[in-house]
């Protein structure tokens, strides 16, 4: 049976999560997910790669798995079953919404003065260290994790979706959660999280590049982020954050990068851009854009699914 992705469904996916974002609920997929993660890390854990890559496969393979039962679904009429099923589970995959609010969660309380509640409200959008960060690092922090969430939370998932379906929407999810639990460098995970920090490397290199691409084509510069893309995007440690935020700093023109406390951990990061550095005004232009270049991935991912299963059903 072809993993084909139902166009219809994929939309109206993206159209639930513009309504209703991201519910924080202990019984949402992805909560479940991590929850039944966390009990097989418990199982499997040894300091070492390969408990890692038992890890991983058992959590990416069974979510793939449960992708490929939900499509064999024994429910009539087919076609609204398996448009129903792609559109619940591009909702759950998604985190476009979420991201955009949480964004301008930090810019409200930035513009309000109040620097208490920008620290406490950061951890939800990337794992710096706030405690000490005044506003314009705050703002940095939020328009940098904002451009490589873009990536992660929209562009990734729909790409993924587009080509593999209900499978590939969960199994991508899936190893971008893994990535966010055991994927980064500490003493317990060093060994253990490496197979799912590679994995999700493989999996966001075409996505990051695209919204790079996006972000050339929606943003308000586009000679700028373009160039930036090119000069820039390799300089990141990451093989594929860099091209996100390049891209970004070049639309705004600002430049990002700089020092990062990660949990007692200092990271010195290449700048990328020409611009100043962000500052609180900036982070709505930067929330702009995330939905911007979330639109247009959209708009990529049901032309991708049309085509494709215009083609299947062809041969």
């Amino acid at each position: 049976m072809p993993t084909w992705c139902d166009p219809l469904g994929l939309a109206l996916g993206v159209a639930l999560d513009r309504l209703i974002g991201d519910p924080q609920s202990p019984a949402h997929p992805v909560a479940v997910f991590g929850r039944i993660a966390a009990r097989v890390e418990k199982s499997v854990y040894a300091d070492s790669k390969a408990r890692g890559v038992v890890h991983v496969a058992v959590c990416v393979g069974g979510a793939a798995g449960v992708g490929f039962l939900l499509r064999r679904l024994p429910v009539a009429p087919a076609a609204a079953t398996r448009t129903a099923v792609t559109a619940v589970a591009t909702w759950a995959v998604l985190g476009g919404t979420t991201l955009a609010r949480e964004g301008e969660y930090v810019a409200d309380a930035l513009e309000s003065g109040d620097l208490a509640r920008a620290r406490a409200r950061l951890p939800h959008l990337c794992g710096r260290d706030p405690s000490r960060l005044g506003p314009d690092e705050l703002a940095r922090a939020t328009v940098e994790s904002l451009a490589e969430n873009t990536s992660d939370a929209v562009v990734a998932p729909l790409l993924w979706g587009a080509v593999a379906g209900v499978p590939g929407l969960l199994a991508y999810r899936a190893i971008n959660t893994l990535d966010a639990m055991v994927g980064h460098r500490s003493p317990r995970y060093e060994r253990f999280g490496w197979a799912a920090a590679r994995l999700d490397d493989v999996a966001n290199y075409v996505p990051a590049r695209v919204t790079g691409l996006l972000t050339v084509l929606t943003g308000p510069s586009p000679g700028g982020a373009l160039a930036m893309l090119l000069r820039d995007g390799h300089r990141h440690p990451s093989p594929n954050a860099g091209r996100c935020e390049a891209a970004f700093a070049g639309a705004l023109g600002v430049t990002l990068g700089g020092t990062n406390v990660y949990q007692g951990r200092t990271e010195h990061r290449p700048s990328m851009g020409d611009g100043p550095a962000p500052a609180v005004k900036d982070i709505r232009r930067a929330v702009r854009l995330t939905r911007a270049v979330s639109l247009a991935a959209a708009g990529v991912a049901v032309v991708t699914a049309w085509a494709l299963r215009n083609r299947y059903k062809a041969t």
